[in-house]
């Protein structure tokens, strides 16, 4: 709808005469085009081309009253008219009539979107400028930037969406914000709505969230040395024990056997104690004894010197016996236990048949028990420790190494070509079953280990000849101390890892009869175990692996 210095038809001149100087008319048909004008160079103009202009206007001309519009700017030119509307009797064509007055662009001026914007950017020191738009996109208040090619499209999407869009310039710490301001009014047909281009900073934001992270790593940082310190003086604490133990050993090394072995704190640590004290019993009435048959070889020297020689040589070596198990004590207590081991089996072939061999039987029981149960603590700690990530594993070659562990023991395997979801813990479980299935099957007892694959899971039984598990110790087996159960003692923690680990890779664990029904005919552990979709040396295993009989 452009201004009246367009060529006018003869038939428009008439129209705009009685119209009177300023108006233009314009008769718009039913599909919204402009069908008649004063105005030529608006003929033939498509309103459907303005969607929610032309839904309005449509609703004008089908209704019965004259409806009068805001002063806006017309298309072309955007130049200010004011419009009104009525449609005709036949509801087939609305009558349009614009009003050019130059009084309209200085009513227009006096609405200074420059200062409003001006002020709402000083109050807030995040924005770094406003700029407002109409629906074509034209800008009505702000400066013009470089790159409005790409925000333009922005803009016209808010306000079609009638909606807010925000971009992000990760580069400059930018954050524009396209929000739609409706200005629509049901009392007119063209909408004033418009689109305000917010432009923020991100530097203030990031500045105060530097602030706060760096204030939360100097309070994380004082929480660290806190923790550190009180773990140190847990660790002070705990190891209480065994530098008290160390400390008696060491006196007892140098001849102090009198002196009493200080044990405190865990059950394990007050066995161990009781061991030791029984080892130094022994060790007292032995050094007696061997001063007694010295005195009787002095007696005896000069009519029995054979004798004389062979108890001297006898003496030496008790002598020498004595001074072993001294350096025995002397130890670094870190592997006091396996050195005890040691030197207990020699001192057993030494007193064969004699009373003190029963006391030391007991104390290389207690070491044994103290090496097996520090043994599982550190498998328990090191299950605790490390991250579960299981990967595919051969489950034949774990099963043969740990077979090859007990020589002593007739073992029975078919082999198998299995391959399950583990990790390097695995060889343990059969480790712990293999043994405990030996300490408590008898001297002559048997163990048969199969292997079925079910599916999505492989089941594991490690059996027995052996006396049996009844059916009321069995629901307890795998508890973390398995007390009560009419096994012999120290069995609870090797069976309680066997149950982590398998909980561990998604499986479960039972006690069960090696024959049903029969628990007396020997004790079953069945677990099951996850089966991977495929693995290393997969093909070659399932070919059929070589069974195994010892």
């Amino acid at each position: 709808m452009s201004g009246q210095e367009e060529t006018r038809l003869p038939w428009t001149s008439r129209v705009c005469e009685e119209l009177g100087e300023g108006f233009d008319l314009y008769i718009i048909n039913a599909s919204g085009i402009i069908e008649y004008t004063t105005c030529t160079s608006e003929l033939g103009r498509d309103f459907k081309e303005i969607p929610y202009f032309y839904d309005r206007i449509t609703e004008i001309r089908l209704g019965e009253t004259f409806s009068a519009d805001r002063i806006v700017p017309e298309i072309p030119t955007g130049k200010l008219r004011k419009y009104a509307y009525m449609p005709t009797p036949d509801h087939r064509y609305l009558l349009e009539i614009g009003l050019a007055e130059p009084e309209f662009l200085r009513w227009r001026t006096a609405l200074e979107y420059k200062d409003t914007t001006r002020e709402l950017v000083d109050l807030n020191p995040n924005i770094d400028g406003i700029r407002l738009f109409d629906y074509q996109g034209t800008l009505i208040s702000g400066e013009t930037y470089p790159d409005d090619d790409r925000r333009i499209p922005l803009v016209r999407q808010a306000y079609q969406e009638r909606g807010t869009l925000e971009t992000e310039n990760a580069t400059t710490g930018e954050l524009t914000r396209y929000l739609f301001i409706n200005l629509t009014d049901s009392d007119y047909a063209f909408d004033m709505s418009m689109v305000a281009e917010l432009i923020y900073s991100t530097k203030v934001a990031e500045a105060k969230l530097a602030d706060m992270l760096g204030r939360h790593a100097g309070i994380l940082l004082i929480g660290l040395v806190i923790i550190g310190c009180l773990s140190i003086l847990a660790a002070h604490h705990l190891t209480r024990p065994v530098r008290m133990l160390v400390v008696d050993v060491d006196a007892i090394a140098h001849g102090d056997l009198d002196r009493p072995i200080r044990a405190s704190g865990a059950r394990e640590f007050l066995h161990l104690g009781e061991s030791i004290s029984a080892v130094v019993t022994a060790l007292e009435g032995t050094i007696r004894r061997l001063q007694k048959s010295e005195e009787e070889v002095t007696r005896y020297s000069h009519t029995l010197e054979e004798e004389v020689r062979n108890r001297t040589a006898a003496l030496e070596e008790s002598n020498q016996m004595a001074n072993l198990y001294l350096d025995i004590m002397g130890h670094d207590i870190n592997n006091a236990n396996n050195v005890a081991g040691l030197y207990s089996d020699i001192l057993l072939a030494g007193l064969e048949g004699e009373p003190e061999a029963v006391y030391l039987r007991k104390a290389k029981m207690g070491l044994a028990k103290s090496t097996e149960i520090i043994r599982n603590v550190n498998t328990i700690r090191d299950i605790h420790d490390h991250t579960t990530i299981l990967q595919p594993m051969e489950l034949d070659p774990v099963i043969r190494r740990e077979i090859e562990h007990f020589p002593d023991i007739r073992i029975t395997y078919a082999g198998t070509g299995a391959v399950i979801l583990a990790d390097d813990f695995l060889p343990e479980i059969f480790a712990n079953l293999i043994r405990n299935a030996g300490e408590f099957g008898g001297p002559d007892v048997r163990i048969i280990i199969k292997v079925e694959e079910r599916g999505e899971e492989v089941e594991i039984s490690v059996e027995d000849t052996g006396p049996g598990i009844s059916d009321t110790v069995k629901p307890r087996l795998f508890g973390r101390l398995a007390p009560g159960t009419a096994r012999k003692a120290g069995t609870g923690l090797g069976l309680y890892i066997c149950r982590m680990l398998v909980e561990r890779y998604g499986g479960r664990i039972w006690a069960d009869d090696r024959v049903p029904g029969e628990p007396g005919c020997g004790a079953a552990i069945r677990f099951t175990l996850r089966a991977a979709d495929g693995g290393p040396g997969l093909s070659e295993s399932r070919e059929g692996p070589e069974s195994f009989t010892r």
